[in-house]
């Protein structure tokens, strides 16, 4: 079974990127044939500063590794390193229908955000196809939002199928019911683009201010607190072991303490979570060299993988 994920390099990685992805990649080492890649293509659509995300992409590598990735079981790669993506791309954008990309919530929600209505932004799922079928993925771990995405890879295969014969295999989405959703420092679903993000290596100051500024409501400290939709616990439940997070949910229907106590437990758990991963990365910045080596190891995995399948496409569709 050949497992696919990718992760954009927009900014530091935060604890929604660790719960949501990175941990649950991290399990699924010993599961199959797992590929992982920084998607710098894709973070053109929003990032425009060449040094930043050359930055962002390294920052990355090293917190994956840091997590716990391990190159010698997984392809861990830079996107932009295997060149035949956006060949792809397009050669699926030929076949790919308007109505289908139209229909494409993601493109739909980040210009309602803001976001200019780039062409690179409507195409995003012709690309992220391509991530998907050019290795012949069976399986793509994905949030409930990027379902669709997976949706538009298999008719998009389905498309090229019909119009030149057997080239591709159909992926089918992984959506685990109990994705972990880690909510922000506003209570809003932890996002870069709401810039509500608690990162997963700030220094002690830094994370003490994040964790401190968690927006909460005003009951009163004698009053008990409302369990539902509290950003406080959302975060918690991730950190702390189960006996410590019933401990919290009791504390706060009983009364008597303040939000300002909560946050320092809160604070306290995250610090020690991480402990062992900050040792690591501390360990990984000592040898700047081994970063370059693994994407480069990784780089030629993901090129011999991919070229078959290329060359199955360019005969297919007469370019070979």
């Amino acid at each position: 079974m050949r497992i696919l994920s990718g992760i954009q390099p927009t900014g530091l990685l935060h604890l929604g990127n660790y719960f949501g992805m990175m941990r649950p990649a991290i399990e699924l080492q010993d599961k199959g044939e797992a590929l992982y890649f920084i998607a710098d293509f894709h973070a053109l659509t929003t990032l425009h500063d060449p040094i930043a995300l050359r930055q962002n992409v390294r920052e990355v590598a090293i917190d994956f590794l840091a997590a716990g990735l391990d190159p010698q079981r997984t392809c861990f790669f830079r996107q932009s390193d295997v060149p035949c993506i956006t060949e792809l791309a397009w050669i699926l954008a030929t076949v790919a229908p308007m109505g289908l990309m139209e229909r494409c919530h993601s493109y739909k929600d980040k210009v309602a955000k803001g976001l200019p209505a780039s062409l690179g932004l409507f195409s995003y799922p012709a690309l992220m196809a391509a991530d998907i079928l050019v290795y012949d993925s069976d399986v793509v771990p994905v949030g409930r939002d990027q379902k669709q995405h997976i949706e538009v890879a298999r008719d998009l295969a389905v498309k090229m199928n019909e119009t030149y014969g057997p080239i591709f295999k159909l992926p089918e989405p992984s959506i685990k019911e109990e994705t972990a959703i880690v909510p922000g420092t506003d209570g809003l679903k932890m996002s870069k683009s709401y810039g509500n993000t608690i990162e997963l290596f700030l220094e002690e100051s830094a994370l003490r201010k994040k964790v401190m500024g968690i927006k909460t409501d005003s009951t009163p400290v004698d009053q008990p607190k409302p369990l539902e939709n509290s950003p406080i616990l959302g975060i918690y439940r991730h950190v702390a072991t189960a006996s410590d997070y019933a401990i919290m949910e009791h504390d706060f229907q009983q009364g008597g303490i303040g939000y300002g106590d909560f946050k320092k437990r809160l604070f306290a758990a995250i610090w020690d979570y991480f402990i062992p991963l900050r040792a690591r990365r501390a360990e990984i910045l000592q040898n700047p060299d081994y970063i370059d080596a693994v994407l480069k190891e990784g780089a030629e995995k993901a090129n011999a993988l991919a070229a078959p399948v290329m060359e199955r496409v360019r005969k297919a569709v007469g370019l070979s």
